[in-house]
């Protein structure tokens, strides 16, 4: 069965300027490079996006500038996360004006949780709303709620919900997920990079790791190990794939990590959006010395 959403799909930076303005220029060149290193779809406008940090103007337009810089060579997955269903439901629109046909959705959030299922009405509501497709968020770390597999398994009857990307760091609740949709055209995906061989191992389409624009060719060799059930291969990746995830931890600031390792590459600049603590000179050289080892790392596993 072959999925629409599948492999490594990265959270996508929004690189902005100086008026913290979306990089148009500077970003269209970070897409063609992801495109051209293998990796399989773009997620923009999520949580490493600064999604909530931008401006709706300028969240629109990084959206819009996905949009047209992959002309359809990968699947974009747009994220229009709210405050409410109506706020969801007027991203979308939207997104549906800009040619977007796929829209990742949380729970809402600066809110009161008081049940899991206001989440489930969200979705229903949202799916009479819209022709696209819809991906389930799962990330309670910055939603407040952590969805369980029962609610994603009542969210995923309805129309046009596609898939899951799980950002909620509990394995065995993935697990679960990974079981229900075995052989559905429904697509797994795994958020935290930590688990992302042991989750392909066990069934998972793809992951959705942040750093991956940085090392495109080891993420997609690893991903094809785990797609194909090369146990061995695949954990030996696992050992790289978790060096790279240490870069995230080299500062206070995951995102301003993650937008300097990126600016290593000569695309955009490492500029995170205020009020977020930034990256400090000595950080900035221990992720460049981190950044080579890994590269020499992988050339001499290849």
């Amino acid at each position: 069965m072959e999925k629409k959403y599948y492999g490594v799909i990265p959270p996508i930076i929004t690189p902005v300027d100086e008026h913290e303005n979306v990089d148009e220029e500077g970003y269209r060149k970070l897409l063609d490079y992801c495109i051209k290193g293998g990796l399989h779809g773009i997620f923009v406008a999520g949580s490493n996006g600064e999604t909530m940090a931008l401006t709706q103007k300028e969240r629109d337009h990084a959206i819009k500038i996905t949009l047209e810089q992959t002309k359809g060579k990968v699947p974009v997955m747009a994220g229009v996360m709210d405050t409410s269903t109506r706020r969801v439901i007027e991203n979308i629109k939207r997104l549906e004006q800009m040619g977007g046909t796929c829209a990742v959705i949380t729970s809402i959030f600066y809110d009161r949780h008081t049940s899991q299922d206001e989440t489930v009405r969200h979705f229903e509501k949202i799916s009479k709303e819209t022709n696209i497709d819809l991906m389930i968020y799962n990330i309670p770390m910055f939603t407040g709620l952590k969805l369980t597999p029962e609610t994603i398994f009542k969210i995923s009857q309805f129309d046009h919900v596609v898939g899951l990307k799980d950002s909620s760091g509990d394995f065995k609740n993935f697990m679960k997920c990974l079981t229900y949709f075995e052989g559905k055209d429904f697509a797994v995906l795994q958020g935290t990079t930590a688990y992302a061989m042991p989750s392909m191992l066990l069934g998972a389409d793809g992951f959705v790791p942040s750093i991956a624009p940085l090392f495109p060719e080891l993420f997609v060799k690893a991903y094809e190990a785990g797609r194909d059930k090369k146990t061995d291969l695949a954990m030996r990746y696992d050992l790289l794939l978790r060096e790279t995830s240490k870069i995230l931890g080299m500062t206070k600031n995951a995102t301003a990590a993650n937008k300097f390792a990126l600016s290593l590459l000569g695309f955009t600049d490492k500029r995170v959006i205020y009020p977020q603590d930034t990256i400090l000179p000595e950080e900035e050289k221990a992720i460049a010395k981190k950044t080579k080892e890994i590269q020499a790392q992988y050339e001499a596993f290849k």
